[in-house]
C-alpha cells in the first residue's frame, strides 16, 4: 500500500470505523442512486484524482464520469463528476472526497493566483513544510497542481541549513563544513540550502562555499537586488520571510531563482463544492 492508499485507508477508519450507522438504518442494500459533484466557487480543481481512490477503496463497482480534470478552471454551476452505484457505498464517501477536494482545490487556486503573477519572469513559487500533519503528500500535489513547485518533502530529501541550525552548529562555517563532512561521510547525495538573515551572513556564506542554495529570509525587495547582484548566478537564490501576493512580484523581479510562501498551505480557504443526489 503506497502513502496515499495509506491515507485513504485511515481517514475511511476514522470516518466509518464499525460502521455508518445512518446510512444502515434507513437506507437499504440494495439501493441504486446517482449523484454528482457541483462547482459553487469558481478556482482552480484539485483532488480528482484522489477521489478515484477513494470511491474505489469504498466500492469497486461505483461507477464514475468524469467530466473536468486537475487542474482546469472552473467556474460556478460546472459538474465535475457523476457517481453511480450503491446508495451505501456513496453516502460512506461523499464526505470523505469533499474534505480532499475542498482543501487541494482551495490550494491549486491559491496557488494559481501567485504562479500567475509571475509566469511571465523566471521565478518560480515554491511551497514549504507548513502542511497539514499527516496529508502533506496532497497538500503538495494541489501545490503542482496549481502551477507551483515543492520546495522538499521533509527533512529527509534535502539539507536547510535554517538560523537555529547554524547557532546551534557555533556558525555558518561550523555548519557548513560539519554537514559537507556527514553526507560524504554517509554517502547520501542530498541539496544543501542555507538561510541568511543579513549582508553579513551572506558574505560569510560566499566566503565559505560548498552549498547549492541561499535563502534571503526577510530581505526588502532593495536588499534582495543587491544580494542576488553579489551571488552572481554561483548558486540558486531563494526569497523567504512574510511575502505576500501584493509584494511578490517586487521580489521575483529582483531576478530570484525562487519565492518560498507557507501561505500556499496553511492560510487558505477550501473551495466550495458539494455532492448532491441525481
Amino acid at each position: 500500500m503506497n502513502e496515499i492508499e495509506k491515507i485513504i485507508s485511515n481517514a475511511i477508519k476514522e470516518d466509518i470505523a464499525d460502521g455508518d450507522y445512518t446510512t444502515l438504518s434507513c437506507i437499504p442494500e440494495t439501493a441504486f442512486g446517482k449523484t454528482e459533484l457541483l462547482v459553487k466557487e469558481n478556482g482552480v480543481l484539485a483532488g480528482v484524482e484522489i477521489a478515484k481512490q477513494v470511491f474505489t477503496q469504498i466500492d469497486e463497482n461505483l461507477k464514475l464520469d468524469i467530466y473536468k480534470q486537475d487542474g482546469e478552471k472552473i467556474t460556478v454551476g460546472d459538474i465535475v463528476f457523476h457517481l453511480s452505484g450503491k446508495v451505501q457505498s456513496i453516502l460512506q464517501a461523499e464526505r470523505l472526497v469533499l474534505n480532499i477536494m475542498q482543501r487541494m482545490s482551495g490550494i491549486a487556486t491559491q496557488t494559481n493566483l501567485y504562479a500567475e503573477r509571475i509566469k511571465d519572469l523566471k521565478t518560480k513559487v515554491l511551497d514549504t513544510r507548513k502542511t497539514t500533519p499527516g496529508i502533506r503528500i496532497l497538500e503538495k500535489m494541489a501545490v503542482k497542481i496549481g502551477g507551483g513547485e515543492n520546495h522538499r518533502m521533509g527533512l529527509y530529501d534535502m539539507i536547510m541549513l535554517k538560523d537555529n541550525h547554524i547557532d546551534f552548529a557555533g556558525g555558518i562555517k561550523q555548519a557548513v563544513d560539519s554537514t559537507n563532512k556527514y553526507l560524504k561521510e554517509k554517502n547520501k547525495n542530498l541539496k544543501i540550502e542555507i538561510e541568511v538573515r543579513d549582508f553579513n551572513e551572506l558574505n560569510q556564506v560566499l566566503e565559505v562555499g560548498n552549498v547549492d542554495r541561499i535563502m534571503l529570509d526577510n530581505f526588502t525587495p532593495a536588499e534582495t537586488k543587491k544580494a542576488v547582484e553579489l551571488i552572481d548566478g554561483k548558486y540558486e537564490t531563494e526569497s523567504s520571510g512574510g511575502i505576500t501576493i501584493n509584494d511578490l512580484r517586487d521580489y521575483a523581479e529582483c531576478g530570484v531563482d525562487y519565492i518560498s510562501i507557507g501561505a500556499l498551505t496553511h492560510q487558505i480557504k477550501s473551495l466550495d463544492l458539494s455532492m448532491n443526489a441525481k
